[in-house]
């Protein structure tokens, strides 16, 4: 599960990392009030759960309270990256000479941990990485050793961090094993005019296998800001990620929704979901994802891709005829079956016949026609 920023700052602070002072609110009267008790100048920053916040427009400065009244009823109710914003922090302004990058991330091919360090914080860090990766330093970090005073210091030579980042590097590993997280960065950790070290924004994805451990996140009430697609998804037991583009995707293992993201992008189109249903695909399953897929109207053309092991293909077959009889199919269907009984559920799907169920062999082939048919829609 991801953190809104205004959450992941508090888990910050309470492990001892220093943060802005800040309120969050959810109409431009409070941010007028907020902005007054912070001391008049604000900076407003959209709370959704994405990046390229900066860029969208989601963070702007405030110069007065009635500024931040003004910006608060700009940015509430826009939509950044396929996310509209229900909720402003409002933050201080602060004053500094240098941004740093710092996070951790569960290294799953590894088994282990990588702590990603920069010199070069900001917004441009994708850039960054991009450009000159030397100017990222990328450090293994065992789970049985994790981040001492040395190896902090380690990871702070190594990016070219000055000295006083190690201790908040120290802290930001406690948070992420506390509470049990995947994901713990910061982007910008700055270095104030006066010395002090801050975290001006955070992002935190935990883990939901371990939200039993976690009371605050196993007894949180449904977002009510949060995205309806991931919303409904969830309730209906669904491993569903909202994106901002306009193929529908549903796949059978993570791994290879993921492979089936990237050939989309690769073939001209945007992918406009993750959705993992795993080995179950049965007709509820399916009839569900599209009935979630299919309520974004962003979504121009659906992709099924399916590798039969245990769940044999012509199961998925049969499973998505009946899926069509209670979801009105509205926009084109691709399927690609392959693997245990592809030849038979190919078999189900052409007695089937549907008008907009279109079939293809290979996963380039399909992924080339879902594109097609959502970039021609």
């Amino acid at each position: 599960m991801d953190l809104y920023e205004h959450e992941a700052r508090e888990l910050f602070a309470r492990h001892g990392v220093s943060v802005p002072d800040a309120e969050v609110v959810d109409t431009p009267h409070e941010a007028r009030r907020a902005a007054e008790r912070l001391g008049g100048r604000v900076v407003v920053k959209a709370q959704v759960k994405t990046g390229g916040r900066g860029k969208a427009g989601g963070v702007k400065l405030a110069a007065d309270p009635a500024a931040a009244e003004l910006t608060a009823r700009q940015v509430l109710g826009t939509d950044i990256k396929g996310h509209t914003v229900g909720r402003v922090m409002l933050a201080q302004p602060v004053d500094f000479e240098a941004e740093f990058y710092v996070s951790y991330v569960l290294d799953r091919g590894a088994g282990r941990f990588l702590a990603i360090a920069s010199a070069e914080g900001g917004m441009d860090i994708e850039e960054v990485a991009a450009s000159r990766p030397d100017a990222v330093a990328r450090i293994p970090v065992e789970p049985d050793e994790g981040v001492t005073a040395s190896k902090a210091a380690g990871i702070a030579a190594a990016a070219g961090l000055p000295p006083e980042v190690a201790p908040v590097l120290e802290r930001l590993w406690q948070v992420l094993v506390r509470e049990d997280a995947l994901l713990v960065e910061v982007n910008p950790l700055v270095r104030t005019t006066d010395g002090r070290i801050l975290a001006l924004d955070g992002k935190v994805t935990v883990d939901d296998n371990a939200r039993f451990r976690q009371g605050r996140w196993s007894a949180q009430a449904p977002d009510p800001h949060g995205d309806p697609l991931e919303a409904a998804a969830t309730a209906k037991g669904l491993n569903y990620v909202k994106l901002d583009g306009e193929v529908g995707i549903i796949g059978n293992g993570a791994g290879l929704v993921m492979s089936t993201l990237d050939v989309v992008a690769g073939c001209g189109a945007r992918p406009a979901n993750f959705l993992d249903i795993g080995g179950g695909a049965s007709a509820e399953v399916m009839a569900d994802g599209l009935s979630v897929i299919l309520s974004d109207p962003a979504v121009k053309s659906v992709f099924v891709n399916v590798f039969g092991g245990i769940t044999a293909c012509d199961a998925v077959a049969d499973s998505i005829v009946r899926a069509l009889e209670s979801v009105h199919l509205t926009r084109p269907l691709v399927v690609r079956l392959d693997g245990n009984a592809a030849a038979r559920g190919r078999a189900i799907l052409d007695d089937r016949a549907h008008p907009l169920v279109h079939q293809a062999t290979t996963m380039d082939s399909a992924a080339r026609r879902a594109a097609q048919l959502a970039v021609s829609a």
